[in-house]
């Protein structure tokens, strides 16, 4: 009988889930939800506003994803639950949020549903960045070893700056919670019962590590002696390892999702390092950019080498026996979305409304008929700060060379180019440190929908660009995982290699660089080079300065 799993991927607007044949890898169908809240970035569902560089969420988005997606998945195809084996599930992270013992959210909670600090911070929540410029600060005073595996900076963006910030600003959301928790482990409580914690988050976004375990108790009492015993009192779960089954579908889940109760349950995971697997990766040198609102780099190498600004390294932090690495862009479909809503006269919508295609669609046809540098504009990726590798969230977007001529679609490629030149330059980081890095390979929204953008970044860093073979990456991935924990017996995988080789899958076109355009890229990226040096590295801070005289004249007007 052929078996199936599930993987849900939940992402920064919706949760998507697809239903995979364990044995081909075939994807039977896909099924999207769109969170009802969103993105909270100006105010709580009940109007209380939100600060400065806030982004929230709502979990209840989450559980309505699953209890819409999975259903629909078992009655549009008809496959009986008696035949799906296995869930994995994947998240954005550090998407977190605070809980009772019994993993309630706290904003579930009457008292608190006003209060921002009881709900989900998102990834891209940067207002705890003050508490992130302290930490390293005080990790570099402490000459902290650990602070080294990643890259030198801990974001704004992880764990404990978030956890700080709700320390400081409400304590009694601090003092109401029982766990921290990652939304990748929340999630799989719902579904089991059972409080887990993955390997990947905890890795990557709260500096554990597999022999070391956390910082030293005398760290965080540096930071604010409340904070002393924070890994007990607020983080206590074990790690458990990728790959491993995290329990199985509850009777309550079973209701919610329509699963069988008993249906393994695969550990939380990360939305890009879950994607590796689906794309066939199983080794070292080959690095994979998962490209939609961000961009996440992740690569694996048989050594632990200290990498500048990279997101960490993390033993079997992505696949077991390898030491997998992280790296990011904050900013890619993010300012292509931001430049078509505010940046576009009237005349081209008009125009593509004609055309009956998509505004992307259209500025991509048109930008495609430029040539590399025909523009004469040269951008910064920097539009929700930079992740890798400055790692400063106060950083913003930059354009140059813009004159009375310029054209919207010179600007859009001028933005496609600069995200291009951003991953260049983690990829030139990895290299300069050690860390091999010989193929490229794209998954996401971008990579599967605009060839000129993938075109321009194999002309940018001057590899070929292999292309993910579904639509759904991270989903896939899931599913992949999925199949493990319910293991072979079950009609499975016993190891995740195991599961890569029958259920991955790539595209049989590869984007090829052309020297042409190679030629002309390496000198802007010279420019980029030293644009991104001169705003990036304290030479010249004007961009946080403007950003400082914003905060006050708003907090002003408050």
């Amino acid at each position: 009988m052929t078996k199936y799993t599930i993987g849900v991927d939940f992402g920064s607007l919706s949760g998507r889930a697809v239903l995979v044949e364990v044995e081909s890898g075939r994807e039977l169908l896909s099924c999207i939800f769109d969170y009802p809240h969103a993105v909270m970035d100006k105010e709580l569902p009940d109007g209380t506003k939100l600060g400065v560089d806030w982004a929230l969420q709502h979990p209840q988005d989450y559980l309505d994803a699953l209890s819409y997606t999975i259903p629909e998945l078992i009655r549009q195809t008809g496959i009986s639950p008696n035949d799906i084996i296995g869930i994995g599930t994947d998240f954005t992270a550090c998407t977190v949020l605070p809980v009772k013992a019994d993993g309630t959210p706290l904003c579930f909670l009457d008292e608190f549903r006003s209060n921002p600090h009881a709900y989900v911070k998102l990834w891209k929540h940067h207002a705890a960045q003050d508490k992130a410029n302290q930490l390293n600060e005080i990790a570099l005073q402490r000459k902290e070893e650990w602070l080294k595996r990643y890259g030198g900076k801990i974001s704004s963006e992880w764990e404990i700056p978030k956890l700080w910030q709700i320390l400081d600003e409400a304590p009694e959301i601090y003092e109401a919670m029982d766990y921290f928790v990652e939304a990748a482990d929340w999630i799989i409580w719902q579904l089991t019962g059972v409080q887990t914690r993955n390997s990947c988050t905890a890795g990557y976004k709260a500096m554990w590590h597999k022999k070391d375990g956390y910082p030293p108790k005398e760290f965080f009492k540096a930071l604010d002696p409340r904070l002393e015993n924070v890994i007990a009192d607020k983080l206590s779960c074990p790690v458990t390892a990728l790959g491993e089954k995290a329990g199985m579908i509850t009777e309550k889940a079973a209701k919610l999702t329509g699963l069988k109760p008993g249906t393994a349950v695969a550990v939380g995971n990360v939305d890009a390092h879950v994607t590796v697997p689906a794309v066939k990766i199983d080794g070292c040198g080959k690095i994979l950019a998962i490209m939609g609102t961000s961009t996440c780099h992740v690569l694996l190498s048989n050594e632990e080498k200290m990498v500048p600004g990279m997101c960490g390294v993390v033993q079997d932090g992505i696949l077991p026996g390898f030491f997998g690495y992280e790296a990011g862009q904050s900013c890619v479909g993010d300012h292509f979305e931001w430049f078509v809503k505010e940046c576009l006269p009237v005349s081209y919508w008009e125009e593509a409304r004609e055309k009956a295609i998509d505004i992307h669609q259209f500025l991509t046809e048109k930008a495609a008929r430029l040539s590399a540098g025909e523009s004469g504009l040269l951008a910064l990726d920097w539009w929700n700060g930079n992740r890798s590798v400055l790692v400063d969230v106060d950083l913003t977007g930059m354009m140059l060379g813009m004159t009375l001529q310029t054209k919207p679609e010179e600007m859009y490629r001028a933005l496609i180019e600069a995200t291009a030149f951003g991953t260049r330059k983690i990829i030139e980081t990895f290299r300069q440190s050690g860390v091999p890095v010989n193929e490229f390979y794209a998954s996401g929204g971008i990579s599967q929908k605009n060839s000129l953008a993938m075109h321009i970044y194999a002309d940018v860093i001057n590899l070929p660009i292999k292309i993910a073979g579904s639509t759904q990456g991270p989903a896939l991935g899931a599913a992949i995982f999925g199949a493990v924990a319910a293991g072979k017996e079950a009609g499975g995988y016993n190891s995740v290699f195991d599961a890569t080789k029958k259920m991955g899958k790539l595209r049989s076109e590869v984007y090829l660089p052309n020297p042409k355009n190679v030629a002309v890229y390496n000198q802007l990226y010279a420019e980029y080079h030293a644009l991104h040096d001169y705003f990036g590295r304290g030479t010249n801070d004007v961009m946080k300065h403007l950003k400082k005289i914003k905060k006050a004249v708003v907090q002003d007007q408050e």
